[in-house]
């Protein structure tokens, strides 16, 4: 077993990772980067989340017909709570649907 490390650290060359990774994915370092979403709620006043404003809550479904999570649309807590109450509600009263349109 320590045979076995002690090859693998041998053929380990940190140079040659690092250029591979680099150039592959354009040269970003990171793993992970995240834009920074603005709520659509606060940056426009005028839209009101809303059960009856059936097209404004599919924005935040997937196809499925599942809630989209925060770090997807960028929505703040309390709004996305409030999003959340409004698409229940327009589910119960079969403004939306709770599953995709389409029964395979």
């Amino acid at each position: 077993m320590a045979e076995r490390e002690r090859d693998r650290n041998r053929n380990f060359n940190p140079d040659e990772q690092t250029e591979e990774r680099g150039e592959e994915r354009g040269g970003r370092g990171g793993r992970y980067f995240r834009k920074p979403k603005n709520d659509p709620f606060v940056a426009d006043k005028s839209l009101k989340i809303d059960y009856k404003d059936v097209e404004l809550l599919k924005r935040f479904l997937t196809p499925e017909g599942k809630i989209r999570p925060r770090r997807q649309t960028g929505v703040n807590a309390s709004n996305q709570r409030k999003l959340a109450r409004a698409i229940k509600r327009a589910r119960h009263l079969a403004l939306l649907s709770y599953t995709d349109e389409t029964l395979d």
